[in-house]
């Protein structure tokens, strides 16, 4: 059976005293059983500052996680904080590992390190956490590359971010190493029953604008209804002078992409990021030729009420060990003038206490939106909050 454990520390100068901290908490709430790994988020200071490569060389276990900007777990919430959630188990296994670093080349690297964590096992993962790097390039090219080694199972995760201007700062780890462009990832294999949900905003909230991708091609946008993406969005005032208008991060598209071979009738959000010179729009994740769209508009309230219905929900399923929660960094700008903190809070004080969780802000999702007859929707999510259940 799973057991699991949230844990954290603040202290970021004394990397023995924040062990300390870390293991007396640990120790307080699971006995470690013949299999343990640990998931990590931190906010980038405690990376240069030695706290987390500490941290890893004391504990017995892998860990492999990504930076964030803020986090909660079970009663606490903050932003210059360090967590771990720790699953440990007799009948689930884990295989971590690093790929090398990105260098114009996903698909090999990735390629490369999963294969080698598998090596010398016939069974197939019940379920990949992957953590890549926020790199510019669509959040689907590490799902792709994943499901070609490891096809039928379900991938979920977060890119990393920080809370520097552009994320200059972010950064996936593993095992008290620190990476700028490369991905890490934990395989679990066993007894585990992977559950998934996905929060979107509030559909009520749609605009008046719709649309069909006529030409596209990964994450560029060419054509929309057979005319220059640039003139649409011109056309509707989104941009102007070939820039975007100031309001675009805050205007989520939903896209419904009618024409995937893996198409399960529910649609995913996508961000608008900038246009090239002829005019194609570029989105922050890839979107299918004959796609259509709408346009939704949302603030804080619609952000905390949609996630603290998940949480609710949380606490209505059965046979819950723990949970991982990662939540768009754009949802986090959207109560940044109320509360920076007001989602993590929400979450913290509505899952029942007794559910061990770890919550962190992601710069792209990664989680099925369903999994039918053994198949996982693996999907890349931009504007959402994505939600596992073990």
């Amino acid at each position: 059976m799973l057991k699991c454990a949230s844990v954290y520390t603040h202290e970021i100068d004394d990397p023995e005293k924040a062990f300390e901290e870390i293991r007396i908490q640990l120790d307080s709430k699971v006995t470690l059983l013949e299999h343990t790994v640990g998931i990590v988020m931190c906010h980038p200071e405690f990376i240069s500052s030695g706290v987390f490569k500490y941290i890893s060389e004391k504990f017995p276990f892998d860990l492999a996680g990504a930076t964030t900007s803020s986090q909660a777990v079970n009663g606490e919430a903050g932003e210059l904080i360090l967590t771990i959630f720790v699953m440990t188990a007799d009948d689930i296994w884990f295989k971590t590992g690093i790929t090398g670093e990105f260098e114009g080349c996903i698909d090999a690297p990735v390629k490369t390190a999963l294969e080698n964590a598998m090596a010398g096992t016939s069974e197939s993962p019940k379920l990949a956490l992957i953590f890549p790097p926020k790199l510019q390039l669509s959040g689907d090219t590490y799902i792709n590359a994943c499901q070609k080694i490891i096809p039928n199972v379900p991938i979920f995760g977060t890119l990393a971010v920080d809370d520097s201007i552009g994320y200059n700062e972010s950064k996936t780890v593993h095992n008290g190493e620190s990476f700028k462009a490369a991905m890490s990832f934990i395989l679990c294999y066993g007894n585990i029953n992977p559950r998934f949900i996905v929060g979107t905003l509030p559909l009520d909230k749609i605009m008046p604008y719709k649309g069909e991708i006529t030409k596209s091609n990964g994450s560029y946008v060419y054509e929309i209804n057979n005319i220059n993406a640039y003139e649409y969005f011109e056309g509707i005032g989104l941009a102007k002078n070939g820039v975007l208008s100031e309001s675009y991060l805050f205007l989520p598209f939903m896209i419904d992409s009618k024409k995937r071979a893996d198409y399960d009738g529910i649609p995913i959000l996508r961000v608008l990021a900038s246009f090239t010179k002829d005019g194609a729009a570029f989105f922050r994740g890839d979107i299918d030729e004959g796609s259509t769209f709408t346009m939704l508009t949302c603030g804080a309230d619609e952000v905390v009420s949609t996630t603290s219905q998940k949480a609710r929900d949380i606490n209505n399923l059965a046979g819950v060990n723990g949970v991982l929660l990662f939540s768009c960094i754009v949802r986090r700008m959207m109560t940044m003038r109320t509360n920076p903190l007001m989602e993590l809070e929400a979450v913290r004080d509505i899952i029942d206490p007794g559910i061990p969780f770890m919550m962190g802000y992601a710069g792209g999702e990664i989680s099925p939106t369903s999994v039918k007859n053994g198949v996982p929707a693996n999907r890349f999510h931009n504007y959402s909050l994505v939600i596992l259940v073990v």
